[in-house]
């Protein structure tokens, strides 16, 4: 079967809730991916920085597979050896005492918004049922009902009302915003350090400090969702070290399964997590000895190879190769680490058709809103590899432009 082929099968069998590109995906390893024609592929997207460590990365394999021959499920209602291990390193490793393992990223935020209401009422003393949590505008934490509820994204809460109450959005990046929306039912703000679906949207510089300053003095709770930016992505283990911050919880995912399976965690201080009881929260899947075991060889390779270095050497090195593109289309260049975002004017490119071009230079990254192509290559590329995608994403420029006749 062809590319068309697969293509059609897959459409009539399951309703068209992404835009894909129109390859059909075989084979990853390391940076690079092959389609079932043979075609291959540098990966400049990595599922979102799921595959931060690249594909089929050997010691992460090897780590499933021998986890997986012994023991891989038995949910939480009982005890397994790998548990403890791998709460313990996610600790150690970020500062926190306490996690609640889920799966993804959503069940992450998800646990996230039920733990800051538990805070707010049991030790803020919140009248029963009036918390709420500030989020930003253009935040993009998830798809599940409730995180719908905050987001300002009509397309994500067309036909799926009634929406849950108890959220107000403010503009990222606007501390004064923020200090302005508190009141004395606010129990957490809820915000991504660097918004990634927004198009890779880089707060000013102290603005992290400021709102935890904010959050401390008016005894709110500031919790991170760093799905996409923590374990090394943004050039530090996590964005909040950026500024020397410590919040008061932070959600990890994607990158911490290892691209092999979904791993997610919440982490925040024993006073806060010790207030979830037997029966107040839980997962048949969240915590299983397969993830954990996985998850445990996801920060040991995370350390012992310093890829967080390694992300902020070839992110600025990328950051810089890009902003010296000669380009009418491009309007700003911004991210940090290997996290990049190429944002162009309105109305004179679409970025859906940048992406597409440069499958035929050999280059598979996505667009989001249109105008911005996102960059998010795997923490263990080499230069050269960069290289080539820079080569692949320059000459799709000039193509286009040459086509359009715009100088």
């Amino acid at each position: 079967m062809n590319t068309q082929d697969f293509i059609t099968r897959e459409a009539l069998v399951s309703p068209s809730t992404y835009t894909p590109l129109p390859v059909v995906l075989h084979e990853g390893k390391g940076s690079w991916l092959w389609d079932i024609e043979g075609n291959k592929y540098l990966d400049m997207m990595t599922a979102y920085s799921a595959v931060s460590f690249g594909h089929s990365h050997p010691r992460l394999v090897r780590a499933l597979t021998e986890q997986a021959q012994k023991l891989a499920l038995t949910s939480r209602a009982f005890h397994t050896d790998q548990l403890a291990p791998f709460l313990e390193m996610a600790c150690s490793l970020s500062g926190f005492e306490m996690a609640i393992p889920m799966n993804t990223g959503a069940e992450g935020v998800e646990t996230a918004v039920k733990v800051a209401p538990r805070w707010g009422y049991e030790v803020k003393g919140i009248p029963d049922n009036q918390a709420e949590i500030i989020v930003a505008e253009n935040n993009f934490h998830g798809r599940t009902t409730t995180i719908i509820s905050f987001s300002t994204e009509p397309i994500y809460q067309k036909d799926f009302g009634p929406l849950t109450p108890g959220f107000k959005a403010i503009p990222f990046g606007n501390a004064k915003a923020l200090e302005e929306a508190i009141t004395p039912n606010t129990c957490a703000f809820l915000v991504e350090p660097i918004q990634g679906e927004a198009g890779i949207i880089v707060p000013p510089r102290g603005w992290l400090k400021k709102i935890r300053e904010i959050c401390s003095k008016h005894n709110v709770l500031l919790i991170l969702d760093e799905v996409q930016s923590g374990l090394g992505r943004t050039g530090k283990m996590f964005a909040f070290q950026h500024e020397n911050i410590m919040p008061d919880g932070l959600i990890l995912g994607k990158a911490l399964g290892g691209g092999l399976l979904p791993v997610s965690l919440f982490l925040s201080r024993k006073d806060i997590l010790s207030l979830m009881t037997p029966g107040s929260h839980g997962s048949t899947f969240g915590g299983n000895p397969l993830a954990c075991a996985v998850g445990i060889e996801a920060f040991s390779l995370l350390q012992e190879e310093h890829l967080d270095q390694r992300a902020k050497e070839l992110g600025a090195y990328m950051m810089s190769e890009l902003k010296k593109i000669d380009s009418s289309f491009i309007r700003e260049v911004r991210g940090k680490g290997l996290w990049i975002g190429v944002d162009f004017h309105k109305g004179l490119i679409n970025g859906w058709e940048v992406c597409e071009r440069m499958r035929f230079k050999g280059a598979l990254t996505k667009d989001t809103h249109e105008t911005v192509v996102r960059f998010a290559p795997p923490l263990t590329i080499t230069k050269e590899e960069i290289d080539f995608g820079l080569k692949a994403f320059r000459d799709t420029l000039y193509e286009i432009e040459q086509s359009s006749g715009i100088p």
